[in-house]
């Protein structure tokens, strides 16, 4: 176990909460300065969290859906995920885009993503004039079947 310094923005933020003993995602609450927002479709809004973080050296942290914010409201973050690097200290926003055909509404403290904290390797890419032959080769997007 890893120890992550927090620090509220603002007295009224909820920090990342663990839901199971299994989960590997902790949950982000919307701050907002009204009850909720309504998403048109397409809208995009950045939430506050109200969080900021201080990751161990080596270590770097995803903003990721929520599975039920996703399916039940057609929120997703933009670009897939959002990367946190352990030399970041400000706040943790959620970029969300209703993807779907309706309005949805997001309201102050929802759970609206997910944080997911990893270690990860530094490293230094060698150039070569040739790399190690496969089985696969250069085969992309769907060469190994369906």
């Amino acid at each position: 176990m890893i120890i992550v310094n927090f620090k509220k923005t603002r007295d009224d933020a909820i920090l990342p909460e663990r839901k199971t003993s299994g989960s590997a995602g902790y949950d982000l609450y919307a701050l907002l300065d009204e009850e909720s927002i309504l998403l048109l479709p397409g809208e995009k809004y950045k939430f506050r969290t109200g969080a900021s973080m201080e990751l161990p050296s080596g270590y770097c942290a995803f903003v990721s859906s929520r599975s039920s914010v996703s399916w039940n409201q057609d929120l997703e973050i933009i670009g897939g995920n959002g990367t946190i690097d352990d030399d970041y200290r400000g706040e943790i926003m959620v970029p969300l885009r209703n993807v779907g055909r309706g309005a949805q509404r997001v309201y102050n403290g929802q759970r609206i993503a997910q944080l997911v904290i990893q270690k990860y390797e530094t490293v230094k890419f060698n150039e070569v004039k040739d790399l190690n032959k496969t089985e696969r080769g250069e085969g992309s997007f769907g060469s190994t079947g369906r």
